[in-house]
């Protein structure tokens, strides 16, 4: 069967990426929640694990990840000094698969939900690729419950991936993951392995469907932004460099 690694060379590379942190976990430390469990909202059940004491900071994992495959060697760390709120988002890893539509909007509000289940009235928020373009609606919809934003390889509109990136959407299929670490992770924790392939289709389904949660909205993001891109992540460095002013950057005080 086919798997990622022997998809065209475009492809490949962006899905690489996209398991970059899974690379990092294989030799990263264990580290057990102190709080776990399951947020009802938005008629949905939302998994999060809560690490640590402090200040805040909500973690949003990449496309078909899990909190342990994307954070799990960043957390022990981070967790020293700060109070880490990590979320499954619909259908990932605990949180079960659900017919749903998916959108920015209620994907950030359900983030939102289990800050107020938790009762976080803001936090800090880092995201990481898909979880990024989520992070980006929550600030946007949410501003008073964001403090700081990290983006790390995420994109707040279509436009801002390589055209390149873009096709490989439009080509993807749920045989490509086969003999993945994201499968490997799935199987572990998801509550119905059966619905993998759902899960897959769905992502992948949302994936191919242009969004652009608008300029003027990006730069009316009053919290402090940190953006983080690799030479190789897919994003359209112009495009990147856009953004970074949208935000305030490049001006001189």
């Amino acid at each position: 069967m086919k798997n990622l690694f022997e998809t065209p060379h475009f492809l490949k590379s962006f899905l690489v990426v996209v398991i970059l942190f899974a690379a990092f976990r294989a030799n990263g430390q264990q580290s057990k929640p102190a709080d776990s469990g399951y947020a009802p909202v938005n008629g949905v059940k939302v998994y999060y694990e809560v690490y640590g004491q402090g200040k805040p900071l909500v973690l949003l994992h990449g496309a078909f990840m899990t909190i342990d495959l994307n954070w799990g060697q960043l957390i022990p760390e981070l967790s020293k000094t700060r109070k880490v709120i990590a979320i499954e988002l619909q259908g990932h890893g605990h949180t079960p698969f659900s017919d749903r539509k998916l959108s920015h909007a209620v994907l950030a509000s359900d983030v939102e939900g289990v800050m107020d289940y938790l009762k976080v009235d803001s936090a800090d928020v880092a995201g990481y690729s898909f979880g990024g373009s989520v992070a980006y609606q929550f600030a946007i919809q949410s501003p008073r419950r964001v403090r700081k934003l990290v983006i790390i390889s995420a994109a707040y509109k279509s436009e801002g991936w390589l055209p390149e990136v873009n096709n490989g959407f439009k080509t993807m299929k749920p045989e490509l993951f086969a003999n993945t670490p994201m499968k490997t992770a799935y199987d572990a924790v998801a509550p119905d392995k059966t619905k993998w392939t759902n899960f897959l289709e769905q992502m992948i389904a949302y994936a191919v469907v242009p969004f652009n949660l608008g300029d003027s909205n990006v730069s009316k993001i009053s919290a402090p932004v940190l953006i983080i891109s690799g030479d190789n992540d897919g994003l359209d460095k112009i495009e990147l460099a856009k953004t970074y002013q949208l935000l305030g950057g490049g001006r001189m005080c």
